[in-house]
């Protein structure tokens, strides 16, 4: 099965099965935080499509938005939490092993920006689950983690979902 199919079974499963809308969103934005799933999962794509399913269909908003932000904030505190507990033994283990520069990469990004990294790594791509795993590491203080992860996966959630559940009522009444 490839990615797209994958894709386009999912956004069906959750068309024909809106009552399980949230637990999906919930475990894809988990899944996409998560620094070890978030390389083999394309939630992103599929959570975008969901947001356009809102649009279409009526789902609400603001329970998938809470869903899509509580798995995104779980996602990462278990990223914080394993490179808190194992430090950089965490490369050794795949599929980080197959991936020998994401680490080092979210250091450096870690390292530079600090907080304000946790934040805006949730907006890049690999940097995404890397970031907080490399906060861990760097054993960044709890609390100021979970200040920039809350903030950032709140504002990211919207951008995954709004664009299509705003954009396509705003674009149909332009029509």
């Amino acid at each position: 099965m490839s990615m797209e199919n994958i894709v386009q079974s999912t956004i069906e499963f959750v068309r024909q099965h809106e009552a399980w809308a949230v637990p999906v969103v919930f475990v894809l934005a988990f899944g996409e935080s998560l620094a070890f799933i978030s390389l083999l999962l394309p939630a992103t794509v599929i959570l975008v499509g969901v947001g356009f399913l809102i649009g279409e269909s009526g789902i609400a908003f603001w329970p998938l938005w809470l869903a899509a932000t509580a798995g995104a904030i779980l996602g990462d505190w278990l990223s914080y939490s394993i490179g808190f507990r194992l430090k950089e033994r965490v490369g050794h283990y795949w599929p980080l092993s197959r991936q020998p520069t994401l680490i080092p990469r979210g250091r450096l990004f870690f390292e530079r920006w600090g907080i304000a990294g946790v934040f805006f790594g949730r907006f890049f791509g690999p940097l995404r689950a890397a970031v907080p795993l490399v906060a861990g590491i760097c054993e960044m203080p709890l609390l100021t983690f979970q200040i920039a992860n809350v903030a950032s996966a709140a504002i990211w959630a919207i951008g995954v979902l709004a664009p299509g559940a705003f954009g396509l009522k705003q674009l149909m009444e332009w029509m």
